[in-house]
């Protein structure tokens, strides 16, 4: 075995710094979570339970088997927007039934249900989670469709929401609509196109337009009953496939229906796995405050993988980046993390060699980020750093095994990419609260338009405002600070949630899991040229 060693001492002035800033983050953190929490307020939440009805995450937590895990995601979606955090959207992927599912939940406490920009940006996320690890859906609905005076944020992406439905059935991906209250207009095509549907009698209605637009439309009186009700859709027209009489007997139908899907992983369940070795909890004292400082992800790996057991490769070539096999809860595992920051030639090119045998054996790859990017200057250049670099992210880009990222430092500039940021389309991509992501750090940044704009003025043959240079930078480092703080990024859906650091091996364990249930195969070649 190749055990990892430590060097933290816990007791540490510095370690112990680092650990109450974290810890102040984290608190930060949970208020914010708890915005997502509250859903419309105490007064409409009030309201929803004096109906006889649930939450959304009460449904989620009846709906899953007891005692088992719910992997939330996107949790803060639409902070800082004008619209309530979390989107009017739970998702996430928990056990129904024995199966592993995306389950997506209406909140109708935030303005009836109704969608808005970022709850469909938070949907078609947790549809392509479900599509690329094959995990069925089951979306537990209660929405007035989209909130109208957004419509034209909505209507036309909005019917990805549709076609991915169709896409995932046709896929051999099991679809289940609960449906719990109103289901009107564009969302009546969810139960519409979804594999198994259960409405909740006296409660939901399904109906392309309601009695008020069927009367403008063309005249006639109708009621929501008899247009649209539960019952109405289970003896009649036939979209119901289960009646429920209350919405815990429709949880247990749907536990019902998954039951009987008939539908299994692609790759048996790992062997039991032991622990790290070392303290999970003293991952919080690992990363500087200043996140140009360097430290050893080696103890992040070794407080994250089973019995703490890491195979490194190359590990006297490229050190600002170690690549290594190991296990996590068992299942194998391919870790690239950053080492001192910036990214050379070497780490490039070990990093491309490093992939490409990942997908050659089939295992999946592990990011852990913290880079200021790639080497620049004239040495660098000439060294062909343009090519290295574009040789990273080419592998990246083609690779084919699933891809997880964790943002536990910086992760600037390209960096950002080569290390599979979100455009690179990890299956799953968490930050740590201590991350920042952005084109480059706030200083740099703020520098290099300063040196744009002095050498715009001399080249005009103009005096420099000094007074405004420094206004200028300091807006600007201000500005580019909270644009690139975790929960200003998750926010707008570029994570898929910023993590607590010690929950770190027991999120990537349930992604893990998750990815298993589709089947795991790396590319055999094409990868495209590589700048040599």
């Amino acid at each position: 075995m190749t055990v990892l060693p430590t060097l933290v001492d816990p007791a540490a002035p510095a370690h112990l710094a680092r650990r109450a800033a974290l810890l102040d983050k984290l608190a930060a953190l949970d208020a914010e979570h708890a915005k997502a929490l509250a859903g419309g307020g105490e007064k409409y939440v009030t309201r929803h339970h004096g109906r006889g009805k649930l939450l959304a995450r009460e449904r989620v937590e009846l709906l899953l088997d007891r005692d088992t895990p719910f992997l939330e995601l996107s949790p803060l979606a639409g902070w800082g927007s004008d619209w309530t955090v979390g989107a009017s959207l739970v998702t996430g992927i928990g056990t129904v039934s024995g199966v592993e599912c995306v389950v997506t939940a209406n909140d109708p406490t935030v303005r009836g249900g109704a969608s808005n920009p970022w709850t469909l940006r938070k949907a078609l996320r947790a549809n392509e989670i479900a599509r690329a690890n094959r995990l069925p859906v089951i979306s537990l609905v209660e929405s007035g469709g989209a909130d109208l005076p957004s419509q034209k944020e909505i209507f036309i992406p909005g019917g990805a929401l549709f076609r991915d439905l169709t896409r995932l059935s046709a896929e051999g991906i099991p679809t289940v609509a609960v449906v719990f209250g109103n289901s009107t207009a564009g969302g009546a095509y969810i139960p519409g196109m979804s594999d198994h549907v259960i409405m909740v009698k006296d409660h939901a209605k399904v109906f392309l337009g309601g009695p008020p637009l069927v009367k403008m439309a063309t005249g006639e009186e109708s009621d929501d009953e008899s247009l649209g009700g539960a019952d109405m859709h289970a003896r009649t027209s036939g979209l119901a496939d289960h009646l429920a009489l209350d919405e815990p007997d429709a949880l247990r139908l749907a536990r019902r229906v998954v039951a009987r899907l008939n539908h299994r992983k692609a790759h048996p369940a790992p062997e039991p796995a032991a622990p790290p070795r070392h303290d999970p909890g003293e991952l919080l004292g690992l990363v500087p405050e200043d996140l140009r400082e360097p430290f050893d992800p080696r103890e992040v790996v070794a407080r994250l993988v089973d019995d703490s057991d890491y195979d490194e490769f190359k590990p006297l070539y490229g050190t600002s980046l170690t690549t290594g096999w190991a296990r996590l809860h068992g299942y194998p595992i391919g870790i690239l993390a950053n080492a001192r920051g910036v990214l050379f030639s070497e780490e490039s090119q070990k990093a491309a060699q490093f992939i490409q045998l990942a997908n050659q054996r089939d295992i999946p790859l592990l990011f852990l980020h913290h880079t200021t990017g790639f080497m620049v200057g004239k040495e660098y250049e000439q060294g062909g750093i343009v090519k290295h670099g574009s040789m990273m992210i080419n592998a990246v880009a083609n690779s084919r095994v699933p891809h997880l990222s964790v943002l536990i430092g910086a992760s600037y500039g390209a960096g950002h990419y080569g290390m599979c940021g979100r455009a690179f389309d990890p299956r799953f991509l968490f930050a740590w609260p201590s991350a920042k992501s952005a084109v480059m750090g706030p200083q740099q940044l703020a520098g290099v338009l300063s040196l744009v704009a002095r050498a715009s003025a001399a080249a005009k043959g103009r005096p420099y405002d000094e007074d405004a240079d420094a206004s200028l930078r300091a807006m600007v480092e201000q500005q580019v600070e909270a644009e690139s703080l975790p929960v200003f990024l998750s926010g707008r859906l570029y994570d898929d949630g910023i993590i607590d650091p010690r929950d770190t091996r027991t999120v990537l364990g349930l992604c893990l899991s998750a990815v298993h249930t589709a089947e795991v195969r790396g590319n055999r070649g094409g990868f495209g040229v590589f700048r040599m």
